[in-house]
């Protein structure tokens, strides 16, 4: 069976304006996949060029791409679908789909901060961005950022080392680790049920021209971006940019007169840019106050059976099919049935489609 929204995704030459335009005229990609080239051509802004390549798109064997990409454990969310982030759904040029490898939220309650900057930061750049995400992760704030060297990766670092929840937004395909000097962040963050996430196919490597468009994403997914030391011209302004545009509150960390990594920073904060120079005055304008419990309820652990518990730890916000629960349990088809049903009904988790499981936020 086709993924619609998978094709109309990959279709070569179909950039996110254009593939845009598709849906708002069709209503969805199994409508857009319908159209003859006559009925495309009269879609504004759909060239005969767009046209021609969509009808020969449909030669292509995307069904076999699509099943690869899942043995490899990565899925595919288009806007077409519950688990898609709606937050990302309102901002300008917006992602029609994304490819996920990890966690991705059910929905997105949690306080979610951004933070970036510089890649060739300084040890006190590292340190404070390390500090800063610790203290939202210990809070119950999701951390978002762009895995880069330097700030980003101290980010998610400080994050992970409180068992937080963080993201990280690609300007490659979620397949491959970019830059290897973080491929241990890569790791720890799918081992403890973060994200990594990209708008682009498996298999894209990394160019300068795809990472200030991914900044829009990371910038989308925040309620609130920090920037971390900044030179004037940088890439982490570019978040800044969009996070103004999507109106989003954007905080800045104070740097030294005449230091060219602060430049961008006191540049923001003379803008109208929050400062944080204290963290825990950070917290509270953000509303987030105290530590809080963000390892394994215990209280869920009494309230299960001991098969039930197995099950269980086996799922997580990511929708897992009863097959990979059989393969991961080892339980017998009727045995597993009867155990989903249980956790059904004590509301511990949701069936989000026929025979695909998710923990219950």
């Amino acid at each position: 069976m086709i993924n619609y929204a998978y094709w109309l995704s990959n279709i070569p030459g179909i950039g996110i304006r254009t593939r845009n335009r598709l849906i708002g005229a069709a209503g969805s990609a199994r409508e857009v996949y319908g159209l003859t080239e006559k009925q495309l051509l009269l879609i504004p802004g759909v060239e005969e060029k767009h046209a021609a390549g969509i009808m020969e798109s449909k030669k292509r064997d995307y069904d076999t791409e699509y099943e690869s990409m899942a043995e490899r454990g990565i899925f595919f969310l288009s806007r077409e679908e519950q688990l898609f982030p709606q937050r990302l759904t309102a901002i300008p040029d917006a992602p029609y789909s994304l490819y996920v490898k990890g966690t991705i939220p059910q929905e997105w309650n949690n306080k979610t901060v951004a933070i970036v900057g510089a890649r060739r930061c300084s040890a006190y750049g590292r340190s404070v961005a390390e500090k800063i995400a610790g203290r939202l992760a210990a809070s119950g704030a999701w951390v978002i950022s762009g895995m880069a060297s330097g700030v980003d990766g101290s980010g998610h670092t400080g994050a992970l080392c409180k068992n937080g929840y963080t993201c990280a937004v690609l300007g490659c395909g979620v397949d491959i680790c970019y830059p290897k000097s973080n491929s241990r962040i890569y790791q720890e963050i799918l081992e403890k049920n973060g994200a990594i996430i990209s708008e682009y196919p498996p298999g894209t490597n990394p160019s300068a021209p795809l990472f200030p468009a991914r900044n829009r994403i990371i910038a989308g997914l925040a309620d609130v971006v920090v920037i971390v030391e900044a030179k004037i011209k940088s890439g982490s302004l570019i978040t800044a940019d969009y996070a103004l545009e999507q109106g989003k509150d954007i905080y800045a960390v104070p740097g030294r007169m005449y230091d060219a990594l602060s430049e961008g920073c006191n540049n923001l904060i003379r803008q109208g840019a929050g400062i944080i120079s204290d963290v825990d005055e950070f917290l509270k304008e953000l509303e987030l106050q105290g530590e809080i419990n963000t390892g394994e309820d215990n209280l869920k652990n009494l309230l299960l059976e001991k098969d039930e518990r197995l099950v269980y730890s086996c799922l997580s916000l990511r929708p897992k099919n009863v097959g990979e629960l059989l393969k991961k349990t080892g339980i017998s088809v009727p045995e597993m049935m009867d155990i989903l049903a249980r956790l059904l009904q004590k509301g511990f988790i949701t069936e989000t489609v026929k025979n695909y499981y998710i923990r219950k936020i």
